[in-house]
């Protein structure tokens, strides 16, 4: 059984087809009087696939059939990383003689994750949470304990296989990652200083009243304006007539890369930002594919082996969350990331649609980072937050959910 992002489950269907084409493989999906009727089938296949969100809904189904399967996958594990959701809970319910979990992050912000993954896998075995937190977690997040570090890694070692670009395919061709500063002007920089201002003072009064653990979600939507004044005013402030001088900057970057013969990926946290960006697109008369949450899960894998295979098409437009896994666009060469993500994981996923097995040319990866703003203290942030996981297993990450109070109010300097 593999358990997978529903936006994965045809992606599965198809690499079997492919590579395995003798393997019985069974999708659940369609209404619950269908997955009832698939579900009762199981027996009469090899593999069956289905998504996160239709097991929850399922389980209780699968409980009264009584399966017991010889494998079973959990694709893209960091869906299970926080052990209190029901994804965690009810993929643990499925009896298996043996579980694997699949995730380039095992670590995206903090080391309850890889215990969640690891309950899932072999439960016991990093002890329960509350001892894990006591023995390992707090040892080494807050105190920096090397040995508690050491002994960690010295029992999870023996049981994880890590697969780089580097190991498995040394003729990869380079990435190259650059960071292109703009500098905000006129309207936008007055919108960004005075909303700047404003919240360096909201802020410190409100973790002087409430403290940083009950002000966390105060501080995240003041950050997000930040964010969005950088990205373009537009994205919250209505009838903004000003420019954006990174709308700009992008604008110029894709003409240029487009004049040089390349194909391009422009990622964004914000799907209204990459409305904006389309609309510049259509004056330019630049062709381009975009994907979004909206976009339906068959339609997104026609639109990957178009743009993958069409010449024509120079620029896939794709909002982080919706497109940053999954997806094999080895026909681009070059990476744009609008915006910089919180956690720097993610845009390297997102980064990897297009530098995987597969890729022959160079790519070129660029950050567009706003000077003097929230963006920079970002970046800095992930330079800054990726040490642990990189001790822990050599992944990137970044550890939003453990900033102190002082990492809080930098991010407002």
């Amino acid at each position: 059984m593999v358990v997978c992002p529903s936006s994965l489950t045809l992606n599965w269907q198809n690499e079997i087809n492919k590579f395995a084409p003798s393997i019985s493989t069974l999708v659940i999906h369609g209404t619950a009087e269908e997955r009832e009727k698939q579900i009762k089938k199981i027996p009469h296949y090899a593999l069956v696939i289905t998504s996160y969100d239709l097991l929850k809904r399922d389980i209780e189904i699968y409980k009264e059939c009584d399966y017991s399967f010889k494998f079973i996958i959990a694709d893209e594990a960091q869906y299970i990383k926080n052990n209190n959701t029901q994804n965690a809970r009810t993929i643990k319910k499925i009896k298996a003689d043996t579980r694997f979990a699949l995730t380039g992050t095992p670590i995206e912000n903090a080391l309850s994750e890889l215990w969640s993954i690891f309950d899932f896998i072999m439960p016991g075995y990093l002890y329960s949470y509350k001892k894990f937190k006591e023995l390992y977690e707090m040892p080494i997040v807050r105190d920096n304990s090397q040995q508690a570090m050491r002994k960690l890694k010295m029992l999870i070692e023996p049981f994880i296989l890590r697969r780089t670009k580097k190991e498995v395919l040394t003729e990869l061709p380079d990435k190259t990652i650059s960071v292109l500063n703009n500098e905000m002007q006129g309207e936008q920089l007055e919108i960004y200083r005075t909303y700047l201002a404003n919240a360096k003072r909201e802020v410190a009064q409100e973790l002087k009243e409430n403290g940083l653990e009950k002000s966390q979600i105060k501080i995240l939507a003041l950050l997000m304006r930040l964010r969005q004044i950088c990205c373009h005013p537009s994205l919250f402030i209505e009838n903004y007539q000003g420019e954006s001088s990174k709308l700009n900057q992008c604008i110029e970057l894709l003409k240029d890369a487009i004049l040089s013969g390349h194909k391009i990926l422009l990622f964004s946290g914000y799907s209204s930002m990459l409305e904006m960006i389309e609309k510049e697109l259509k004056k330019e008369k630049i062709s381009y594919f975009k994907l979004t949450g909206q976009t339906k899960v068959g339609d997104r894998i026609k639109l990957v082996e178009e743009f993958n295979n069409n010449p024509e098409i120079k620029v896939f437009l794709i909002s982080l969350k919706a497109g940053g896994t999954g997806l094999n666009l080895i026909g681009a060469d070059m990476v744009i990331h609008y915006d910089p993500w919180w956690n720097l994981s993610a845009e390297n996923q997102a980064t990897d649609r297009t530098y995987r097995i597969g890729q022959k040319k160079n790519v070129q990866v660029y950050k567009l980072i706003t000077k003097d703003s929230i963006e920079e203290r970002i970046f800095e942030l992930q330079e800054r937050k990726a040490n642990l996981a990189k001790m822990m297993l050599s992944t990137e990450t970044t550890f939003l959910n453990r900033l102190s109070k002082e990492d809080v109010m930098a991010l407002f300097e």
